[in-house]
């Protein structure tokens, strides 16, 4: 039993280091030095163990094309918390050895196992793109920071813009800072680039926020921990009234920056000239978010504050689905259309009100919404809100005028609505003098 197991590890181990070249590593950031030392400490450890496993000590690994690899689990779970948790449930599951991993090719899957199994650096730079996604799923924070490094040394006008949006969907924050840094010193030649374009169509809402880090200017320049957390996306609201939005670069030194470039007033100029399609796309996003910060980078921009998404929502049509009270007052402020409505023919208020946003139904009804516009069903706001629950709004709108006997194309009042629902504090409410 201990020769055959021995024997396994050894043509594995040896086939694995084979495959990564085995090379001399690169040089890492002084951030995580200490996490790789600790690691290389307790190689020695970790592949020792493996000689006294039993018959269970391996676990195929199905990659999304079909790929299987063959791994140790200990190696596995000894590297990724991520790894060990799923190991666990397939444990306990006990429906086979086999670890279905969808998300990750099979190329790319050889090059984490040959990390996790020698924590050498990829030894295929221009897969480190796709590595680095992976080694942020898994939580493989060396092969990340290595990841990061590789990717940064290789920017160029043509990658720029793609390298931000990735970096920014991953939080590889030194990456981030390396492209964003890159971008501002040659600002007229990355938004020449089909790069560009691409990055705004395929995500405009990160697009968005690279834009964002581009115009402002930052108030740390030290070089942010590659651990540090990332905001996720926001939800939408569906449609209609449901709960349901190459000149290379030379490599980026491993020290703190002194100072990141500033985008000079033809730069923003340059910014300021991106279409008035992709200015409006990317205001609507950033209502979605909630980020005033972008909201206001995009309207000192030049973005049309009345601009349409595909269900002619403008982005106060979604600050105020959202509950976004910050956002919707600055969008009021530069005049945003209180009564615009979507292809619904609802208002920024009636979203408001079928949300339960209170205090944006507040903020409308005093900026001159009408409390009693009608939607293609003829539905008020105050129907909208009788009708999901939506008791604090319902209060709102009556206090600034809402007619409670007003009666939608199917002949309902609100308080018929609320009666249906039951929905007993709108009915009490709506009763009331």
């Amino acid at each position: 039993m201990f020769r055959r197991n021995a024997s396994c590890f050894i043509r594995i181990f040896v086939a694995v280091v084979m495959c990564s070249g085995y090379s001399r590593p690169v040089s890492v950031t002084a951030l995580t030095v200490g996490r790789v030392h600790e690691a290389e400490e307790a190689t020695a450890v970790d592949l020792g163990a493996l000689l006294d496993a039993g018959d269970g000590a391996v676990v195929t690994l199905l990659a999304g094309d079909n790929t299987q690899l063959v791994a140790h689990r200990a190696i596995l779970a000894a590297r990724s918390a991520v790894f060990a948790g799923m190991l666990r449930r397939l444990t306990l599951e006990a429906s086979s050895n086999q670890l279905a991993l969808s998300d990750i090719e099979g190329p790319v899957l050889r090059q984490v196992l040959a990390h996790l199994y020698t924590l050498q650096p990829p030894q295929l730079p221009s897969m480190a793109p796709q590595l680095l996604v992976a080694a942020d799923q898994y939580g493989l924070s060396v092969l990340k920071v290595q990841c990061e490094q590789q990717v940064a040394a290789q920017l160029s006008v043509e990658t720029a813009s793609a390298t931000g949006v990735l970096a920014i969907r991953h939080s590889a924050n030194m990456l981030k800072q390396a492209a964003v840094a890159f971008i501002k010193a040659h600002l007229l030649s990355v938004m020449a680039t089909q790069g560009w374009d691409e990055a705004v169509v395929n995500d405009p809402q990160t697009f968005i926020e690279l834009v964002h880090l581009i115009a402002e200017t930052p108030t740390d320049t030290s070089t942010p921990s590659a651990g540090e957390s990332r905001t996720g996306p926001s939800s939408q609201p569906h449609s209609g009234h449901s709960d349901d939005g190459r000149s290379p670069a030379t490599a980026v030194p491993h020290t703190t920056p002194q100072a990141t470039p500033q985008p000079d007033d033809a730069a923003v100029s340059h910014l300021r000239n991106l279409s008035g399609d992709m200015k409006g796309e990317m205001l609507i996003a950033a209502a979605k978010e909630g980020s005033v910060s972008k909201v206001r980078t995009l309207l000192a921009m030049g973005a049309d504050v009345e601009a349409k998404d595909e269900n002619k929502r403008t982005a106060l049509h979604w600050a105020a689905a959202m509950g976004h009270g910050e956002v919707a007052a600055r969008l009021l402020e530069v005049g945003a259309g209180v009564n615009a409505r979507d292809r619904w023919q609802n208002t920024p208020l009636h979203l408001a009100a079928w949300k339960g946003h209170a205090a944006v139904v507040r903020l409308l009804a005093a900026s001159s919404a009408d409390h009693n516009a009608r939607d293609q069903s003829g539905s008020t706001p105050l129907h909208d809100a009788a009708r999901r629950g939506r008791a604090e709004a319902a209060a709102a709108l009556l206090e600034a005028g809402a007619d409670r006997e007003d009666r939608n194309y199917g002949g309902d009042t609100p308080l018929d609505l609320a009666e249906r629902n039951n929905h007993q504090s709108l009915i009490d409410i709506l009763r009331s003098s």
